[in-house]
């Protein structure tokens, strides 16, 4: 397909919507509850950002912690000096990465804290130093990117925060060098390695440690590291998990869960006799998820997505499909369940596939999608962490945003 093809066919899908794509709001039947959130029409300079925290918020899930604001009093996720990671992928240009609206909203919306922010962000990720759109990883420099404006790159939209704490971190920069902790006298940033593996997954826990570009030193399991007193603050350190909804060649589907492989070594677990990528067929990121920091939130990207089955993860502008849609959860197996089997299957019949096996959440055959999410919702579970693709004990809130 020429650019002006997918160009025109953008264009049309803008206007019109997923129409085609029903969802419908879900009062859970058992307990514990999880609760979803989905906006039906995000897209543009907001993408639903406004409209999901008023959402979230009418149902008791607030995403400030504010002592002073008007309608948002209470525990929140984000604290006014809190550091935030922004959980991106960047390893794929066009629509195969986060998308750069979104992202640029919810940055938006952190600045705009009512109690003022005076904390960091730090967009980062882990392209592995390998494979992607480049062949060497990640890059926060595309020229095609997830975007109305094609060339807004996550850089463009990282500088164009003047006068905030905003910044970047590509971990591909440090994912082959192994480091000790801050609080074992290294102050070098690279990648902290497990010494032995998890017994069920066969997983080694990797993560990064590194300083950012305004000098906070951070250890992505212990939290922000403080060289005067010798100590971390971990929970100062919160993280917000942004995947891209896609199939995924190898394992079904990509979403919150897998996309936790952009916070391993690669590298350095492989060279270890224990690849972080092949432990995720018997749930290695749920450990991965559990043994080093756990997102206060995760916000499916489903503006775009990939429903071909078995073609992704990358994903050029004509493979994709707009549905406008945002799902956020403080359950990243829920979420994975439900916007799969609401969003993924459905958009992919929709553009004309029968088969749908690899993508289907409650396929359970051995080293299927849904096989490989229920073993990482085991290691989330046995962390103290709720995790559920039971959608009898979830509640979906939804609101939709009227084309304008």
């Amino acid at each position: 397909m020429h650019s002006n093809d997918w160009e025109r066919r953008d264009s049309r899908a803008r206007k019109s919507g997923a129409e085609w794509l029903l969802l419908t709001e879900l009062l859970a039947k058992s307990r514990p509850v999880c609760n979803i959130f989905a906006v039906k029409g995000a897209l543009g300079e907001n993408c639903g950002i406004p409209q999901l925290i008023d959402l979230m918020q009418s149902h008791g899930t607030l995403l400030y912690s504010s002592k002073v604001a008007p309608g948002v009093k209470g525990e929140g996720l984000i604290s006014r000096n809190d550091i935030v990671i922004v959980k991106v992928n960047s390893q794929w240009d066009e629509r195969g990465g986060t998308n750069t609206d979104l992202l640029k909203a919810l940055i938006r919306a952190i600045t705009q804290h009512p109690d003022g922010f005076s904390g960091e962000i730090i967009v980062a990720d882990n392209g592995q130093g390998q494979y992607g759109s480049t062949g060497r990883g990640g890059s926060f420099d595309y020229t095609r990117n997830n975007a109305e404006d094609i060339s807004q790159s996550i850089q463009k939209v990282v500088d164009s925060f003047v006068g905030y704490k905003v910044s970047a971190y590509l971990w591909d920069r440090i994912t082959t060098k192994r480091v000790k902790e801050y609080a074992e006298g290294d102050s070098e940033d690279g990648y902290i390695i497990d010494d032995s593996k998890n017994p069920r997954t066969g997983l080694l826990v990797s993560y990064p440690k590194f300083k950012t570009r305004f000098d906070m030193l951070i250890s992505f399991k212990l939290g922000v590291w403080n060289p005067d007193t010798l100590s971390y603050d971990s929970d100062r350190l919160k993280v917000i998990n942004i995947p891209v909804l896609k199939s995924h060649m190898i394992y079904g589907v990509t979403a919150c869960v897998k996309h936790y492989m952009g916070v391993t070594s690669d590298k350095l677990t492989g060279r270890l006799g224990a690849s972080s990528h092949g432990a995720i067929a018997a749930g290695g990121m749920g450990t991965e998820l559990a043994e080093t920091r756990f997102p206060v939130l995760n916000i499916v990207d489903a503006i775009w997505v990939n429903a071909n089955p078995g073609r992704g993860p990358s994903t050029p502008y004509e493979s994709a499909t707009r549905t406008n849609v945002i799902v956020v959860s403080t359950d990243p197996v829920a979420l994975d369940y439900w916007t799969a089997k609401r969003i993924l299957i459905p958009t992919a019949h929709h553009v004309g596939h029968s088969t749908i096996s690899s993508i289907d959440p409650d396929n359970t055959t051995p080293h299927s999608f849904g096989y490989w999410l229920r073993l990482s919702m085991e290691e989330i579970d046995r962390a103290g962490y709720q995790a559920t693709v039971d959608e009898a004990r979830m509640d979906v809130y939804l609101a939709n945003i009227a084309p304008s």
